[in-house]
């Protein structure tokens, strides 16, 4: 089954690979750190200088432990032939965080619940977004205009990874 898989994935990988350097059409994928969210997988297409990118990326680690994210973008690329390039577009996505407190799980257990004992960070948001590449490294900064859900969330985002363009 697994053999099977990878076969599957391969050959799905290789045709895009083919199917890029035949026309205009671009495809990506890597893997980079967010502020809110700790580590993010990234696949992305494109069509001459419009791109589409979707990252995200969860991991639970109890029922008070875990964080998730999930953010797509549409960006127009400047540069795109050059060993540094520019993309710059809009983006939205949510981002939810939540970890243990100690101090607030010490005060339910001396007194009964009278706080959550854990912290949380989230955001919801359309933001407008630049990113920069050079030679696969990227950075990325969101500056979020409209803000669906927030609590105790950053005012500017940002990103950093490695993208491999076939």
């Amino acid at each position: 089954m697994f053999c099977t898989r990878f076969f599957c994935t391969l050959l799905f990988i290789s045709l895009f690979a083919v199917c890029s350097h035949a026309s205009d059409w671009r495809f990506n994928a890597g893997l980079g750190i967010r502020n809110q969210t700790p580590i993010v997988a990234l696949a992305g297409f494109g069509y001459k200088e419009l791109m589409f990118r979707a990252q995200g990326m969860g991991f639970i680690h109890n029922e008070n432990d875990y964080w998730c994210g999930i953010r797509g973008s549409v960006l127009w690329t400047f540069f795109k032939d050059a060993p540094f390039n520019l993309d710059a577009g809009v983006g939205g996505g949510y981002e939810y965080a939540r970890a243990p407190n100690k101090m607030h799980e010490a005060l339910d257990n001396a007194n009964g619940l009278v706080a959550f004992p854990y912290n949380y960070k989230e955001i919801g948001d359309i933001s407008m977004e630049l990113w920069t590449h050079l030679y696969g490294f990227y950075t990325q900064i969101s500056v979020p205009m409209k803000k669906f859900a927030e609590h105790d969330a950053h005012k500017i985002f940002w990103g950093a990874g490695y993208i491999y363009e076939f």
